[in-house]
């Protein structure tokens, strides 16, 4: 039986600890200057992951050796999710699309008086959500850093106030995070290279 390995991505489309080679190199590949290594306990994965990298790297063994750079690519397939919200709070949305058709596969909304952040957040579970039952690896993108954290801790830390016209959206905030901690999923969540990219494919193009 092989040992197990941990494998801690510092730099790449998601970072943290990763218990597979599989799973760490979808978040790696197409990632230029990806920064990742593979370790044999846990404990000592957390304390590197914490640590900067090049304590763990070593130093290159020429020039030559730093200058690889992987192509920078999106991968597919996949899945985009993207909020819109007109104001702060406001009319908001949600959906998701094929990453390269930009084919619909849902679309939620308008809800009175939400943000972008909780969008971004119901749209990203309810993609992961989807997926479980499609019993899908798929990677899903989104180019929100807040809902992703937000998604990884299990918890929407939204600041709006509940009032009765958003009754429904703190409805559907519950259910997501019950989700979370009940369920597992085994897609990667993609943070979207907006700057090199583009817009996000499910964007609105409201902007």
């Amino acid at each position: 039986m092989a040992k197990q390995k941990y494998y801690v991505v510092w730099k790449g489309h998601q970072t943290g600890i990763f218990t597979s080679w599989p799973e760490c190199e979808m978040h790696i590949k197409g990632f230029e200057a990806a920064l990742y290594k593979s370790f044999e306990s846990l404990e000592t994965a957390e304390k590197a992951f914490k640590s900067k990298p090049h304590l763990y790297m070593g130093k290159p063994k020429s020039a030559k050796a730093n200058t690889t750079a992987v192509s920078h690519r999106i991968i597919t397939p996949s899945i985009s999710v993207d909020a819109a919200c007109a104001g702060n709070p406001g009319m908001m949305e949600y959906r998701c699309v094929d990453t390269a058709t930009k084919e619909e596969i849902f679309h939620q909304g308008p809800f009175e008086q939400g943000t972008n952040n909780i969008g971004e957040f119901l749209a990203l579970v309810h993609a992961l959500a989807m997926l479980q039952k499609q019993n899908s690896a798929l990677p899903v993108y989104s180019d929100s850093i807040t809902a992703i954290a937000w998604v990884r801790g299990k918890k929407a830390k939204t600041k709006l106030e509940q009032i009765p016209q958003n009754d429904v959206l703190f409805d559907l905030i519950a259910r997501a995070e019950k989700w979370l901690k009940e369920n597992s999923w085994q897609n990667p969540i993609l943070k979207w290279d907006t700057e090199n990219w583009g817009e996000i494919p499910a964007d609105f193009g409201r902007k």
